[in-house]
């Protein structure tokens, strides 16, 4: 029985899975949009938002600037090392805290949206978008 045990195992070991979500995360925020199976985009949303959150938590911080006192600069470098976890790019770390955090400063969660697709070719596996919500689509980042 599965009591207690939330999450897809989606057929890999812990620190495959880990892997997983850590690079979903980083191409989602790197591109806006990506499309992969509609088990993983379920469970990819969770990451996604917590994982913007943590911008989100400090984008008043990063608007002071040069003012920012020694208890919030901690708290922004705290946000940035718990966000790299997840984030394993610089070009889509820089991005989340320059332009994702504030963009969804306002919002209360949901910064990411599913949307189902097509059955893909050779194995029939439903396919879905998955994509920050009110953000241009593939910026791609250099």
């Amino acid at each position: 029985m599965r009591h207690r045990n939330s999450g897809r195992k989606l057929g890999r070991n812990s620190s495959h899975r880990t892997a997983l979500f850590n690079n979903l995360v980083t191409a989602l925020l790197t591109y806006g949009r990506i499309e992969t199976t509609e088990a993983k985009a379920k469970e990819l949303r969770g990451y996604a938002d917590s994982t913007i959150q943590w911008s989100v938590d400090v984008v008043a911080l990063l608007a002071k600037g040069d003012k920012v006192t020694t208890v919030e600069r901690a708290r922004l470098v705290h946000a940035r090392r718990m966000a790299r976890q997840t984030v394993k790019t610089k070009g889509a770390l820089e991005r989340l805290f320059s332009e994702i955090g504030p963009h969804f400063a306002t919002r209360k969660g949901g910064y990411t949206r599913m949307l189902k697709t097509r059955n893909r070719k050779g194995d029939a596996a439903p396919m879905a978008f998955v994509e920050l919500v009110g953000l241009n689509a593939n910026p791609v980042l250099a």
